[in-house]
């Protein structure tokens, strides 16, 4: 007997290979062996913008510490969802990464039809970090608080144009619960990215944004750009004399933005879990910490099972304003 059981192994190995199944034992072992090559982050947004600045941070630390590139690539267009089918499509070997975000998880209710479903197929690794956003003006429009915002835009309905990196992202959303709670005739302006936006309100071509600390901070610091309020519960250390939007009497006008590290969902656990792992000891890290700080956001780092209940609640939440505001990307 103790002789036939290596032939049956054999025998057995020799079926497995006719009947297709080797490479599920291939699968099996991959994620003690990952990663063996080369990392693509792919940011759905363009270059300079907050979802950027974070994909380049992490790629660094996660580039040092699985001693492989980890290369940050910028697949704009679609509110992000350019990025996100690409991702969806990769192979399932955990070697295509995406740098998720409000838009790509909670806000497409937008679109009246993707070629993809973001819940089924994509899966998350982790809320990576979160953060309030800045309502951030052009010196030249005569308002320095929101209730004068609020004021100028009844006086001058549909005046005031706001930016943002397209439909359904959280530049826009949060520019959305603005008008919506504040009942502020205000008009959105979509473009492909946060940065064209904010080039664009620097040069006064429109007037105002809702937009996340990374890409103002040094514009309001310098005065090309002056804060009106923030949109979290507390005062960003990095502007601590700018109010809270609930300070200024604005109390239903409270919202953050978040991203996440997501792939394909037809990645195995066992390379999500090592992911999910190594990245929350990454951004947990005093020296993480400190640049998300810098750049006025909070570490999440959370479990897979925690992050993918906060997605699920976060898209309950703006399905009801997309709703409310017949938000309809064109």
């Amino acid at each position: 007997m103790k002789q036939q059981w290596p032939r049956r192994a054999f025998g057995l190995g020799i079926l497995g290979l006719a009947l297709g199944l080797a490479p599920a034992a291939s699968q099996a072992s991959e994620p003690n062996a990952y990663p063996e090559r080369m990392i693509r982050l792919v940011v759905p947004f363009t270059a300079g913008g907050s979802s950027d600045v974070q994909a380049r941070m992490l790629a660094d630390r996660l580039g040092k510490l699985y001693k492989q590139p980890v290369v940050v690539e910028n697949r704009p267009g679609a509110g992000g969802h350019i990025g996100g089918k690409f991702v969806a499509d990769a192979p399932a070997d955990g070697y295509t990464l995406l740098l998720g975000s409000v838009g790509l998880h909670a806000t497409y209710g937008v679109f009246g039809k993707l070629n993809y479903d973001p819940a089924k197929d994509l899966k998350v690794v982790t809320v990576l970090a979160e953060m309030p956003h800045v309502v951030v003006a052009n010196p030249s429009l005569p308002a320095n608080d929101l209730k004068q915002l609020v004021a100028l835009a009844r006086k001058a309905p549909d005046t005031i144009n706001f930016g943002s990196a397209g439909v359904g992202s959280s530049v826009h959303m949060i520019g959305e619960l603005f008008r919506i709670t504040a009942d502020a005739p205000i008009t959105h302006v979509p473009y492909k990215g946060s940065s064209a936006a904010l080039n664009d309100l620097l040069a006064g071509q429109i007037q105002l944004m809702f937009e996340n600390p990374p890409t103002t901070l040094a514009h309001i610091r310098g005065g090309k750009l002056k804060a009106l309020a923030v949109t979290g519960k507390t005062r960003l250390p990095a502007l601590p004399d700018v109010p809270t939007a609930i300070e200024a009497g604005f109390p239903a006008f409270e919202a953050t933005s978040w991203t996440t590290v997501a792939m394909s969902a037809k990645v195995p656990d066992a390379v999500a879990d090592k992911l999910n792992a190594d990245i929350r000891k990454i951004v947990l890290s005093p020296e993480f910490r400190q640049g998300l700080a810098d750049q006025g956001m909070t570490p999440v780092a959370n479990s897979r099972e925690a992050a993918t209940r906060f997605v699920a609640a976060e898209k309950v939440r703006w399905d009801k304003v997309i709703r409310q505001g017949r938000i309809v990307a064109e």
